[in-house]
């Protein structure tokens, strides 16, 4: 793809997501998360009804009478996207790759969190950091995310979710808005996310193709493994053989919805042929409440 096409790829992307952004993201993205992050403002004497959680104990300590913390509501927040670049984003039999998708759904996230006036960052990873992006405000900031998204080249077409993760934690100390978007074709994250999750506000956005759950009756069929490059012949007329490809697909959802739940983080699950607007607004209204 040449920069004229990637150019005009990224400005297609732009005009589709930054409509959604503004209509309708915008208001509900900040309402699901305003007051999540709190900062010191200072601290001032206790006065009955004040939470007595709020103490600060070593100024009480230092004047004998008892003094609280004040925390004010952060107007900015940052949101970090977590994108899934292996192999088997590249796969779509409907209407598009799950690629191109989960760029739509991180441009409709970016745009709304800069109508907001708060920073956007990336992070990019296969079983490796592909390519960080510390966080920043502006379209600008925001386009060149977009632009990434659609041309970006990693280095490893396998996958590892701890390893993300575990980048996050290590370079994000302030709290922060996390979006993770991936297949989740992984099982082996539950403690790295659980540690993430208690720092983060994250979010698990789960993109799949009909085709990542059930493998249809085609006979002898070559296929490739798109994270390891393997080619095997696969009888698809065998029962046993779908059967195992279903539970495996079933197994690593289960896997994917019961360790985010049980970090406290949320989940999201959307197909590349289903409406992932309405999917998002759903999200942030429950969220909002």
């Amino acid at each position: 793809m040449n920069t004229k096409e990637i150019l005009k790829k990224v400005r297609k992307i732009e005009i589709k997501t930054r409509r959604l952004s503004d209509h309708i993201f915008g208001g509900e993205y900040h309402s699901s998360f305003k007051g999540r992050g709190m900062t010191f403002s200072e601290v001032r004497q206790y006065q009955f009804g004040d939470d007595v959680r709020a103490i600060d104990w070593n100024v009480t300590a230092r004047y004998n009478e008892p003094y609280i913390k004040i925390f004010e509501e952060e107007r900015e927040l940052t949101m970090m996207l977590l994108v899934d670049v292996s192999g088997s984003e590249l796969f779509g039999t409907s209407t598009q790759f799950k690629k191109e998708t989960v760029t739509e759904i991180a441009a409709t996230l970016a745009f709304s969190a800069t109508q907001n006036n708060d920073k956007v960052g990336l992070i990019l990873f296969s079983d490796d950091i592909e390519l960080f992006i510390p966080p920043k405000k502006g379209k600008s900031h925001v386009l060149r995310i977009i632009r990434e998204l659609i041309e970006f080249k990693p280095k490893s077409t396998k996958t590892n979710i701890a390893v993300a993760l575990k980048f996050l934690s290590s370079v994000m100390k302030k709290k922060a808005i996390v979006f993770m978007l991936s297949d989740f074709m992984d099982d082996a994250y539950e403690k790295t996310l659980k540690i993430a999750a208690k720092k983060h506000d994250l979010t698990g956005i789960r993109v799949y193709d009909k085709h990542d759950e059930e493998i249809p009756n085609l006979g002898m069929v070559p296929m490739l493994d798109s994270e390891t490059g393997n080619v095997q012949l696969i009888n698809t007329s065998a029962n046993s053989v779908r059967t195992n490809y279903t539970e495996n697909a079933a197994r690593l959802s289960a896997y994917y919805i019961s360790m985010f739940k049980r970090s406290g983080a949320g989940t999201i699950n959307t197909r590349v042929d289903e409406s992932y607007v309405k999917k998002l607004l759903g999200y942030f209204k429950h969220k909002g409440r």
